[in-house]
């Protein structure tokens, strides 16, 4: 009798199963078919067998926006390991100071920062309560080694009109707040002054904001061609506007010309020269400090937050630990290390192209098939609990923080959103009922969905 039961029961679920199913099926078709101009690439799998309950063009790569964290971000975990921490070094060759790299992209970043309560500038700060330590009261040189990656600091791909905007920064062996300098305009009685942080004489601006008395105000920074980090502040000015970030040239110098104006405040003079180049081998390094960036935090920043410069760092990280043919971490490396990962995963190689990390590149190309399989991988692997903590989560936090406010789907998807102009994306894991479900969906052609998009991801929990 508990057998007949137990049958009834399976052949049961089987049948709700097989209904929900349908229901998912008909339900998403009908958005695809409402929007006949866009193209749609569409992947929704069973999280445990991988089973596929909804495929449409699921093969066909389509430009992925942000959506390319996810395969960045899971191949730094393969190649990197849960445990691996970025270290930047700092100590002294005689009498010169050295700071080497290691790639970390959070390093002074403020949104880390904020959560950790440590004030801005807070480095800095250390460095030279360390020197004084050490009884120095002078140094000579100031070398700064950010050879862990190599001098291509910009994407070829990225538009080259955007690259004061802090989601196209530099890409460097040391990185700090970001390589962006953070700026607020403020009108004063018809005066417009204009604070940077942190303050530095690194940045020389041309101040041409207009003072306004009424009206909507807004401002930008613009390079000088041809001038590294010359910029001319426009726009109009009512009260306040910003803070905004904007990036800078030459991040590592950036951060070398930072901590010598902060060891001339704390009292450390220095004697000579600020120079980057890579340490040589051999030499006796007294060190003095070491600052620690945890993977799980990049994976965080980098998906959760969507923070470009994560991804970037992460990809020459990858590229820079385990070659045999350079020990510099290039996006050229990058791209074939995560090729490989592809590869071993199964995805056919006709449906990706590998550009960028972040997904800023309107040449990537990813498949919804090729994002299921890397999510259901890590979905079945021990490494699960730690990588879903990076993905934002639905109505709570990341860039889902604002949407799925209602009960029925607070909470109950994780996942990464992408925009591009013309591109949106979202792919995760939704937790229903009877289970979960990996999905990918990637629409090009694409304006003003992004509501649509998340319906589908709602439909999941919807029909189960």
């Amino acid at each position: 009798m508990k057998i007949r039961v137990s049958v009834v029961l399976w052949i049961s679920l089987m049948l709700a199963q097989a209904a929900a199913a349908v229901g998912l099926i008909d339900r998403i078709d009908g958005i695809v078919k409402g929007l006949p101009k866009a193209d749609f690439s569409i992947h929704i799998v069973k999280a445990d067998s991988g089973r596929t309950v909804y495929t449409h063009h699921a093969h066909r790569p389509t430009i992925p926006a942000s959506n390319m964290k996810i395969v960045t971000s899971a191949a730094a975990l393969h190649y990197l390991g849960p445990d691996f921490a970025y270290v930047t070094r700092v100590g002294l060759v005689g009498d010169t100071l050295v700071v080497i790299g290691s790639g970390d992209p959070l390093l002074g970043d403020r949104e880390l920062d904020d959560s950790k309560a440590r004030v801005p500038g807070w480095i800095m700060t250390d460095i030279v309560s360390r020197l004084h330590k050490a009884g120095k009261t002078r140094i000579n040189d100031l070398v700064i080694d950010s050879t862990i990656f190599d001098d291509q600091r910009v994407h070829p791909s990225w538009p080259l009109d955007e690259l004061n905007r802090a989601y196209s920064a530099e890409v460097c062996g040391i990185n700090y707040n970001g390589n962006c300098i953070r700026m607020t305009t403020r009108n004063t009685y018809g005066r417009v002054a204009i604070d940077i942080e942190p303050k530095t004489d690194f940045v020389k601006i041309s101040n041409q904001v207009r003072a306004i008395g009424s009206g909507k105000g807004a401002v930008g920074a613009y390079r000088k061609p041809g001038s590294p980090n010359d910029l001319v502040v426009k726009g109009k000015c009512r009260k306040q506007q910003g803070p905004f970030d904007v990036a800078i040239e030459q991040p590592a110098v950036f951060f070398g010309y930072v901590l010598a104006e902060q060891l001339g405040a704390g009292g450390i003079a220095v004697g000579g020269k600020l120079i980057e180049r890579e340490l040589p081998a051999g030499v006796r390094f007294r060190g003095l400090a070491e600052y620690r960036t945890a993977l799980s935090v990049c994976l965080q920043r980098c998906n959760k937050d969507s923070f470009n410069l994560a991804a970037e760092a992460l990809l020459k990280t990858v590229a820079a630990h385990g070659n045999t043919t350079s020990t510099h971490g290039s996006w050229a490396l990058g791209q074939k290390k995560v090729q490989d990962y592809l590869s071993k995963l199964g995805v056919a190689r006709s449906e990706y192209h590998i550009d960028d990390a972040s997904g800023l590149s309107r040449e990537n190309r990813l498949s919804a098939n090729t994002l299921t399989t890397v999510l259901g991988s890590i979905y079945r692997s021990r490494n699960w609990d730690f990588y879903r903590e990076s993905l934002a989560v639905s109505g709570r936090d990341g860039t889902l923080n604002m949407d799925f406010k209602d009960p029925k789907y607070q909470g109950k998807i994780t996942g990464k959103s992408g925009y591009l102009t013309g591109v949106r994306s979202f792919s995760g894991v939704a937790r229903t009922d009877n289970g979960d479900y990996i999905f990918s969906i990637l629409a090009n052609k694409a304006y003003g969905v992004k509501q649509i998009v998340y319906q589908m991801a709602k439909t999941i929990i919807d029909c189960n």
